[in-house]
């Protein structure tokens, strides 16, 4: 039998887990706050989401989970010697997250061009608010895979895939709920 603890056999570092699951935390109470409110409304609900962009946001879901996968196969290949190409992974998995914002940021422009704002309903403030948040994760988790591309160890690989599966995962509760869910 062994001494370790279930907290020494998670992988990666144990801040980070403490960050992803405060952050999943956060998001949770977002989603289940968005839920009670649509209950009070549901025919206002359904119909401002009429006006999102189902296709983009479906796109954009494949767009995370391809750039989470290529984080992983980024510690995979760091971890076999392959270093060039695990650099190259994290450098393509961050693009990938620029391609999310650019694809959420033509999202928004539609919308503030149909001048929906988060005071239009109900349902339009926690659409930015929960989509907003996320979209600053991205941004974040784009710097974190870039510097983790420049000092590409492989603690520090996957410390930054930590980070990049937590969007991913976020996103993926995301997208049925706000853009799906009728």
């Amino acid at each position: 039998m062994s001494d370790a603890s279930l907290i020494d056999e998670l992988p990666g570092e144990l801040l980070m887990w403490v960050l992803i699951i405060s952050e999943l935390l956060v998001f949770g109470a977002g989603l289940i706050a968005f839920m009670g409110v649509r209950l009070t409304d549901p025919a206002g609900f359904a119909e401002a989401q009429s006006h999102l962009h189902r296709t983009g946001a479906a796109l954009n879901t494949a767009v995370l989970v391809t750039s989470g996968y290529l984080a992983a196969q980024a510690l995979h290949w760091r971890q076999i010697a392959r270093r060039t190409a695990a650099r190259l992974a994290l450098i393509a998995a961050a693009a990938l997250g620029v391609v999310f914002l650019i694809i959420k940021g033509m999202e928004y422009a539609d919308k503030a061009a149909q001048g929906i704002t988060y005071e239009t309903h109900p349902f339009f403030l926690f659409y930015y608010l929960l989509t907003g948040f996320h979209a600053a994760h991205v941004l974040a988790g784009v710097v974190i895979l870039l510097l983790v591309a420049w000092r590409d160890n492989p603690r520090n690989i996957e410390a930054g895939a930590q980070f990049w599966h937590m969007v991913d995962l976020v996103w993926i509760m995301l997208f049925p709920v706000i853009y799906l869910l009728g």
